[in-house]
């Protein structure tokens, strides 16, 4: 944090079920855009999640140490289950990131957007698109590669692998 003015403090949402390669570069990139970055990962009544949050805590903490000691950002994972603004207010946080794969996202981020500026004028949302090596990658397409016995290394850190094939019983 720099000494003449405020900490910038952002704030990622998702389900992170599981956490990819692609929420980590997402991760990295918002981490050196900010002073302090907390990973909030949403309970999410609305969908059937494979991992626990617990489970999906665990792997992102697991893999974001190097991406804080790299960036020099402080970042925090934490559950929520509350609307978004709420839990963005309650961490201090300004600032929404959001990270974009296909033009696909940008609909519903859209409409996010839209609905938070109601909700919460105050916080900004910032979009940033996926690297080019990571913007085929989704939570979705994980689970289903790892359903059907693929390798899901490629894709997802070591312990969010691992959590995902003994889930499935693989």
């Amino acid at each position: 944090m720099k000494a003449d003015r405020p900490a910038r403090v952002g704030f990622y949402p998702g389900t992170f079920d599981p956490v990819t390669f692609g929420h980590l570069d997402v991760i990295e990139r918002a981490a050196r855009l900010v002073d302090r970055l907390v990973i909030g990962v949403a309970v999410n009544a609305g969908k059937n999640p494979l991992l626990s949050i617990e489970e999906r805590v665990a792997s992102i903490e697991e893999a974001v140490p190097p991406l804080a000691e790299r960036s020099d950002c402080e970042i925090v994972v934490m559950p929520f289950n509350e609307l978004l603004v709420d839990a963005v207010r309650r961490t201090g946080a300004s600032i929404i990131v959001r990270g974009l794969r296909l033009l696909v996202d940008f609909d519903y981020e859209a409409q996010m957007l839209g609905a938070n500026r109601r909700l919460a004028p105050e916080i900004e949302t910032i979009f940033l698109m996926a690297s080019e090596r990571t913007q085929f990658i989704s939570s979705r397409m994980v689970r289903e590669i790892a359903h059907y016995g693929g390798d899901i290394r490629e894709f997802t850190p070591p312990g969010a692998a691992a959590r995902v094939t003994a889930r499935l019983g693989r």
